[in-house]
């Protein structure tokens, strides 16, 4: 079966729904996902595509869409969450450096758990660094490195690819070169990883 990249940015709202319910669905569905962090801002500002900027109305709708989804996947955020992230950059590199070191995805859950349930953003503490000891990390040590200029290009690397594949927001699967844009893209992108079509 063909494997599914799953493209997000922490810092993406609607991310929120994916991450707390990808684990479950991969399994159930037995689909290989590589979870595979990027800059999305970096994306949006270069494609003139900022969504919720300066756009109340939309931005009021995001926050009602995912409180209205986010009971069918046992989740209760608290919302509207704090947003932008200042963070946000930071929070992607530590995620890259994680699944280097194999603890990338628990990192990105916690992290989002603690931004969308308990108000704390993403990439700035107190969730960096209780998340970061929640998942066993040292985050001295993980901050250092993560700002190293190794892993700063890394993450515009991966940025890079996944502008290269179309990819122009998160979250996002992509199935060989196939490009599934929402957490309600799901499903969608496991029926043409499993089929090959819808």
């Amino acid at each position: 079966m063909t494997p599914i990249d799953f493209w997000y940015s922490i810092g993406s709202t609607y991310s929120y729904l994916t991450i707390l319910r990808l684990p479950k669905v991969a399994r159930k569905e037995g689909v290989d996902i590589r979870w595979r962090p990027f800059n999305v801002r970096h994306v949006m500002v270069e494609q003139n595509n900022i969504p919720f900027k300066d756009k109340p109305i939309k931005t009021a709708y995001m926050w009602r869409d995912i409180e209205r989804r986010a009971p069918r996947y046992g989740l209760s955020p608290k919302l509207p969450a704090p947003y932008p992230l200042s963070g946000l950059v930071l929070a992607n590199q530590v995620a890259l450096l994680g699944f280097e070191e194999g603890w990338g995805e628990a990192y990105t859950r916690v992290t989002y758990r603690r931004w969308f349930e308990a108000g704390q953003p993403a990439g700035e503490n107190p969730n960096l660094c209780d998340s970061l000891v929640e998942v066993g990390q040292d985050p001295v040590r993980v901050v250092e490195i993560a700002q190293s200029q190794e892993i700063v290009d890394a993450l515009e690397r991966e940025t890079a690819q996944a502008m290269e594949l179309g990819v122009f927001g998160s979250p996002s699967f992509v199935v060989k070169d196939e490009v599934f844009w929402g957490d309600d893209r799901l499903e969608d992108a496991i029926a043409w990883a499993k089929f090959g079509r819808l």
